[in-house]
């Protein structure tokens, strides 16, 4: 049975968790950080920005900024739209191609608003994160995904599919990015995030046993 969109989890608190499309083993997501300046990570779909819309009414929280992490079909397709719409603030990394002129561009170890912008590459070209140190929560993107994604318990990480990846190699070897980072919850955009021990999780991933 099919969920009535938009189907919103507060993941943490103030920290909203929108599933803006549904496939029988699939889902897609954007995530809306409130606070002074209310913040959208991702855009979704070109077809879900009255779902993403409807969400942010329900919520009662009107989007002033948005910030891409990537540039898929399903992270930036709803962009114009979601910057018409609500008059956002947009924040793309260099190097990634979208539809409109952003506001901003941004590059590793800039601050976007709450977040430290982190370059993890090989997914996709200028691929970042976003660490919102304060609030100990990063928006990992699609650097991993949830380890259900793969058909594994969730609470953990897998790589991204080679499939969708420019680069997977590259994708493992850039995670070392993120070790400074200390953050206890970790938002991907394919199956489940991981609420607890985030980072921890992320360098037990990256420095495993017997690597050199």
């Amino acid at each position: 049975m099919t969920t009535a969109l938009p189907d919103i989890t507060e993941i943490a608190p103030d920290v909203y968790d929108i599933t803006v499309k549904e496939a029988p083993d699939a889902r897609w997501r954007v995530f809306l950080f409130d606070g002074e300046t209310p913040t959208l990570v991702d855009a979704g779909f070109e077809d879900t920005v009255d779902v993403v819309a409807s969400a942010a009414e329900e919520l009662g929280i009107t989007p002033a900024r948005i910030v891409i992490t990537h540039g898929d079909g399903d992270h930036v397709g709803g962009l114009a739209g979601l910057v018409d719409r609500f008059d956002l603030e947009s924040w793309v990394p260099e190097g990634v191609e979208v539809d409109i002129e952003p506001d901003h561009r941004f590059g590793d170890g800039d601050r976007v608003g709450p977040f430290t912008a982190v370059s993890v590459p090989g997914h996709a070209q200028g691929h970042h994160s976003l660490v919102d140190g304060d609030r100990g929560i990063a928006v990992i993107g699609d650097a991993l995904f949830g380890s259900d994604a793969r058909g594994l318990p969730s609470g953990y990480y897998v790589l991204p599919t080679a499939h969708y990846s420019a680069d997977l190699g590259r994708a493992d070897e850039e995670l070392s990015n993120l070790l400074e980072y200390d953050f206890d919850v970790g938002l991907v955009y394919h199956g489940s995030s991981v609420t607890e021990n985030a980072s921890e999780k992320i360098a037990a991933f990256v420095d495993f046993a017997g690597k050199r």
